[in-house]
């Protein structure tokens, strides 16, 4: 019967997409569903449902906190697709030797945890490591010299930690890219930075932009490398979360800025993933 064979056809579907399903309602909707009823209930004497959301607007200093993180995640993204963009071209068009290196290299701080890397970054980036050396020989003092609990150092050692990320989206994209085109535009009297400009970044640009939305995401969450680096003079939304939610124990406070920035990643995600499936379509 045909009836038959079309719901005998969707079994096998739905057990394949079973387990996932059931994991991502465990281990993602379920707890942000929990920190979105969480932010509405008053916390202390406060009374309303968006009382928690009015105390982070009310007040200047996590207003700074969130205009700080969402700046600095910008300046990540741009930094990261600006070193990242050429990297990945140089391994989509050098020799298998050499691609395989760059790959290497690239991956090989995934294998480390992020903490060790950013005691690593506190170490070079702190009095008397290598970056204050080299800065007080073009004439900075000791202690302009120091890049530690400044929003430079952050930006750096966030950079070297969402380097890999970019750089394997952006890969992707950039080696689909067939090198017949480029040979085209160079017949057609384009030099080498044109080609770049004209053919090859507009070609690789859904990449870049995964890579941008990734990182931007990442970096705005972020708590191990900003926390370190930054300390206590200049804390982020993840920071301020973790102080809420385990120092002072106002856990509707902290689910209120849990919710905001899970609004402020999915107000750039969204209309993203809407935009590439028009193109699709």
């Amino acid at each position: 019967m045909p009836g038959a064979k079309g719901g005998q056809g969707l079994v096998e579907p739905i057990v394949l997409v079973t387990p996932g399903i059931a994991l991502l309602f465990g281990a993602f909707l379920f707890p942000v569903g929990q920190i979105l009823v969480l932010s509405v209930v008053p916390s202390g004497e406060e009374l309303g449902a968006w009382s928690n959301f009015a105390r982070f607007f009310a007040d200047d200093y996590y207003l700074r906190v969130a205009w700080r993180t969402f700046r600095l995640s910008l300046l990540i993204t741009a930094a990261t697709a600006l070193i990242g963009f050429p990297l990945a071209y140089a391994m989509a068009r050098a020799p298998r030797w050499l691609a395989f290196l760059l790959l290497l290299l690239t991956v090989l701080p995934l294998m480390t945890s992020v903490v060790v890397r950013t005691f690593g970054w506190m170490m070079v980036l702190g009095r008397g490591g290598p970056v204050t050396d080299l800065l007080m020989l073009f004439g900075l003092s000791a202690r302009s010299a120091v890049l530690l609990q400044t929003e430079t150092g952050i930006v750096v050692a966030m950079v070297q930690v969402l380097l890999p990320f970019m750089v394997l989206t952006t890969l992707g994209v950039i080696a689909g890219i067939h090198p017949h085109l480029e040979e085209a535009a160079r017949t057609m009297g384009a030099g080498f930075y044109r080609t770049l400009r004209h053919v090859v970044l507009p070609l690789s640009l859904p990449g870049l932009v995964s890579g941008s939305l990734l990182v931007f995401a990442i970096s705005m969450s972020s708590f191990i490398t900003p926390n370190l680096i930054g300390g206590v003079r200049l804390p982020v939304m993840a920071s301020a979360i973790y102080q809420q939610a385990i120092h002072t124990l106002d856990w509707g406070f902290a689910a209120a800025q849990s919710t905001l920035l899970l609004i402020a990643v999915l107000g750039l995600l969204v209309p993203y993933l809407a935009l590439m499936r028009r193109a699709r379509v």
